[in-house]
Parts: C-alpha cells; structure tokens; sequence
C-alpha cells in the first residue's frame, strides 16, 4: 500500500486529503498522511475579519485530528523540517503545548509529540506563501502580517490597545488630535489591504457605538493604504478598482497609489519620494512567496521560491513530487502567465490532484486547466465589488448586495468540500440563528 504525504493543511492541501481519504483511503488503498504546524485549520482568506474583530477564530477553526478521522487520513502535527527526495521521507519537528500562538506550537512548552520521520510513495507541496518584504529595510522588523491566526489576532489586539490608549490620553490630558490619533499603514493594494482597511473602519465605528473609545472614528484613527501600483486591486477591471478606491476614500481612508515603499520605521513608512507617513502600526499586505522549504528540495523554483510543476502538477525534475496551489508555479499553456496565487487556483488543482492521485492504472498524466470564475472583494457591510466569468456571458461585473452573497458564498463551498452539503447547511443554519446573539466586534 502507498502513502501519499500532503505537506500543508491550507485550503488544497486540506481539501485534497479529505478528497484522497473519502476514496483511496477509505479502500485501504493508500495512506493518506497531511502534515501541518498547527493543530487547527482556518480559510486563510478571512483572515483579514480577525485582525478586525469581526469574526471570533474559535468559532471557524477545524481540528485537523477530527477531520481526519472522519475521512480516513492520518494527520501529524508539527513543522516540516527537511525533505530527502533520495530516501524520500519527510522529518517533522517536535510538537509542544503553549508554543507560539497561545494553543501550541514548534517552540517553548513542553514536549507532546517528539521529531519524527514519515516515508512517503508520493509527496504533495500544500506549503502555502508567506509574505514577501522585497527586501525593503526595515519591512521585516517593524511590519505586522496577517499569514496566520496568530498574525490576524496580534494585530487585533495591539490595534484594539492602540485606539484604547490613545482615548485615554484625550480624556485625561485633553490632547489635541493630532497627539491622540491612532495611525494604521497599510503596504499593497491588492485584495488583503483593501478589505482589511475596510473592515478595521467598521471596527472603528463599533468600538464608538460600544463607548470603547472617545476618539472620531475618522479623524482619530486614519487609515492609509500604499500602493506601488497606479491603482487599487489590479485584478479587477479598471472601473471597479476606481469605484473600490472611492467607497474606500468615502469611509476616510487615504488611498496612496503609485507610491513605492523606500524604508519602514517603527513609527513611519518612507516612501521614494521622501515623504513621511506616520504610523502607530504598519501592516504589510503587497506580496508573497513561497516558504523557504521549497528552496531546501533543490527543484527548480521562480523568483518568488515558487516550485516550478508541469501541466500535470509534477515538479520539474521529480514525478514523484507533486505542488499545488501558492508554493507552486503553474504556467498557463494558453497565455504563458503563472497562475495567481489564490484560494480559487488550490481548490481547482486539488480537485485535479484528487482525481489523478486515485487512478490505479499506469500511464501518462492529464493536464491541469485552469478555469477563473473571477473575483470578488469584499468593503466590510459597506459594499463588495468583483467580477464573475462564465462561458456564455464573458465577465459581468458585480456589486453591492448580491456581490456580497456571492462573497459569502465561497466560504460556504469551502465548508462544502470539507464536511459535505447536509453538515454545511446545518453550518450556515446555526450560524444564522446565532448571529444576533454574537458581539459585532470582539474586544477580548
């Protein structure tokens, strides 16, 4: 029997091993083992409504173990330390309680699970990006990043401070604006920066609901967002980025376009031109890349660490390692251009990936094809914008109340993939029952 290692628990990996476990390892067919740092699964494209406050971690993260009992695979729990491609096996790290983000981690605490080694037949990269700093002095040391759980809810808690403190220094000394003001930069434009900056507005206007703070929610808490580009969201088309750009200047954040990061400070960003923009707390949304595991296998890689796959996923220069999703490199036969890395890529190449991985007989691969369904960006309550493609009707661009539906939506597929219809509307029934009883913002 083969043992098939996903590396990777984000969405494609999670997804494909549910998808391997449901029909080869349910046969005893083939063992299935995902391999992840931590302990719990969360849809890394909401991660943004947990920096804000909006959306309680807790509530929507999955235990690995649970899955994986449930669909036949085998999960193990700790960072991925090396990858030998001539013994073909993988060394995980030791596990520990009250590691790095507060429920276990690779480092301090004590010791639960040792460092182990796991032999595989067939390996998936599933590694998922981390933030890419592009070298910028100072980027690394004194931005925040929203990469993880652990990311999304330091930034809410020092963000949620920094609007405390700030409050308490007007009412006690009665400072001037300026003195009081709490000050968010936001470095890229792209998806990330966008919603982020539009639902920490909205978090600013709870708090002043909750009597949190005395402090404006526009004038007292400015928000900024970088972009080295000449517009906002460069994935959608022109027309919308500009409307994007508009909702967001209406909500009294500044939009900084064609602005290139020179130096971030603790307490600025610096841009090209000189200018000086100061911030209590700098979020760094303009790129990724891969983790530095891929560049440890000696595959060929991008400029981005990115391994480079074949049209059937293989990694170049290993058949026996597949990639998927934003560790890999994809070209697009059709046009040449890689594929973006984004939650609607991992989920198409682990259904592909699912599908060749369970075929018994020998013979030549298929090829991957990639099909975009456009792309959806959500303003907080305030609006969404996006555009949807389909066969017949081109790209129809979408906003306002039914772009925000189909925002909603796709997080509902992903629970679909992941638990199946029947336990997914009983999700979304729970959810909508419980709702009201929830605070809008949370502040602990």
């Amino acid at each position: 029997m083969e043992t098939i290692v996903i590396v990777g628990g984000g969405a494609g990996g999670l997804e494909l091993a549910t998808r391997l476990g449901d029909s080869i390892g349910a046969g005893g067919h083939a063992k299935i083992v995902l391999v992840d740092r931590s302990p719990t699964h969360f849809w890394k494209p909401l991660l943004h409504t947990v920096a804000s406050g909006k959306l309680d971690p807790q509530v929507h993260q999955l235990d690995y173990s649970e899955q994986a009992a449930n669909h036949h695979f085998h999960f193990m729990c700790g960072e991925v330390l090396r990858i030998d491609r001539g013994s073909r096996t993988v060394e995980i790290g030791p596990y520990h309680i009250d590691g790095i983000d507060g429920i276990g981690g690779i480092e301090g605490g004590a010791e639960v699970l040792p460092q182990r080694r796991v032999r595989y037949d067939k390996l998936v990269l599933a590694c998922g990006a981390i933030t890419n700093f592009f070298h910028i002095p100072g980027a690394a040391e004194h931005s925040l990043t929203l990469d993880s759980v652990h990311d999304a809810e330091s930034f809410r808690k020092r963000f949620l401070a920094s609007c405390m403190k700030a409050s308490l220094r007007r009412a006690e000394s009665g400072a001037a604006r300026a003195d009081a003001a709490v000050n968010i930069v936001i470095v890229g434009g792209g998806a990330t920066g966008v919603e982020l900056a539009a639902e920490l507005r909205h978090t600013v206007r709870t708090l002043a609901q909750y009597k949190v703070h005395s402090l404006d929610p526009v004038r007292d808490v400015r928000i900024r967002i970088i972009e080295r580009g000449d517009r906002l969201l460069p994935q959608l088309n022109p027309r919308l980025s500009r409307r994007a750009a508009r909702y967001l200047r209406a909500l009294g954040i500044e939009v900084c376009a064609s602005t290139t990061v020179a130096r971030v400070d603790a307490d600025a960003v610096h841009d090209a031109a000189g200018e000086r923009h100061a911030s209590d707390m700098t979020v760094w949304a303009a790129g990724v890349e891969a983790p530095d595991l891929c560049l440890s296998l000696r595959l060929p890689v991008n400029r981005l660490k990115q391994v480079a796959v074949s049209p059937s996923l293989q990694t170049v220069g290993d058949p026996g390692v597949f990639a998927l999703g934003d560790c890999s490199s994809y070209v697009c036969p059709v046009n040449g251009t890689a594929l973006p890395p984004r939650a609607q890529v991992a989920h198409q190449q682990a259904v592909f990936l699912a599908e060749v991985l369970s075929r018994r007989q020998e013979g030549p691969l298929p090829a991957f094809q990639y099909r975009d369904y456009g792309s959806l960006v959500s303003l907080s309550e305030y609006s969404t914008v996006g555009s949807l493609m389909g066969n017949l009707t081109g790209s129809v661009h979408v906003e306002g109340w039914l772009a925000r539906v189909l925002y909603r939506s796709l997080y509902r597929l992903h629970q679909r993939a992941l638990f199946g219809a029947l336990r997914t509307g009983l999700l979304v029934v729970a959810d909508t029952l419980t709702r009201p009883t929830r605070p809008r913002t949370k502040l602990h």
